[in-house]
């Protein structure tokens, strides 16, 4: 009993230690930016809303579901892509990372704890998406759970990318431009504020070469705006699942973290 016990008290400052390592970024990387500069954050709103007005005008209000939920997947993909740049300013200007590799800390700990400080970081817009969702969206409760579910999906695809690419990263002035290369790739030309089918055939086949093309119809057959067979959606699942996965895989065997 005596040795249990204190096994057990010896785990708690392990916890709190891992703890403390999950919660430093979120404290340097959110909070003191939301803190000090709170004009930052109205970047991270204006951006999925001025997509959402463009095409809420354009469509004289009929594509208002579908361009919520695009703002929600731009918010999500956006903020992990953007970890690509956090990481390369406290990797090559603070040499933070410096730290954090000569320390007990393993870096999927480090990096839980960026992705949720991006997370932190676009709360105001996502709030600003959830009213909106509430006043103009009818969706039922498994719609909810499986839009949730492509949401995380998303986040987790974005978060390996800007991972990956952070870790290659020499300069913050090129993070920069990958970042919003990679987020215009990706999340403002596929079709993700508005249904494929508003593409022409002959280009629609360009669409899917992007995973947010997959979300955003996921997302869409859950609000009740796209119906979707049974066979498409078990597709859609499986090329995003799978892109998830691949990427992640990536991230962990190609990324830099002791070399660096």
């Amino acid at each position: 009993m005596g040795i249990k016990r204190k096994r057990k008290l010896s785990d708690v400052p392990r916890k709190r230690n891992r703890l403390s390592q999950f919660m430093a970024p979120v404290l340097v990387n959110a909070i003191y930016e939301m803190r000090n500069y709170p004009v930052v954050l109205i970047n991270t709103i204006l951006s999925p809303l001025s997509f959402l007005l463009l095409i809420v005008f354009v469509s004289r209000g009929s594509l208002i579901g579908e361009a919520i939920e695009g703002g929600f997947i731009m918010t999500l993909f956006g903020s992990g892509t953007s970890l690509q740049s956090d990481l390369s300013h406290l990797k090559n200007d603070l040499k933070l990372q410096d730290m954090v590799v000569s320390s007990p800390t393993p870096w999927h700990t480090y990096l839980m704890g960026m992705a949720i400080s991006e997370l932190v970081y676009s709360l105001p817009a996502l709030f600003v998406l959830g009213v909106l969702a509430s006043i103009y969206m009818n969706i039922s409760i498994f719609g909810i759970l499986e839009f949730v579910a492509v949401l995380l999906t998303v986040f987790f695809t974005s978060i390996a990318i800007g991972y990956t690419f952070a870790t290659f990263s020499s300069d913050i002035v090129q993070s920069f431009a990958f970042s919003r290369l990679v987020s215009t790739l990706l999340s403002t030309i596929p079709p993700v504020y508005y249904p494929i089918t508003y593409i022409p055939l002959p280009y629609r086949y360009l669409a899917y070469l992007s995973p947010t093309t997959y979300a955003a119809e996921l997302a869409q057959s859950a609000g009740g705006y796209v119906m979707l067979s049974p066979q498409n959606m078990i597709i859609d699942w499986a090329i995003l699942i799978g892109v998830t996965v691949m990427l992640l895989l990536i991230a962990r065997s190609k990324a830099r973290w002791r070399e660096i």
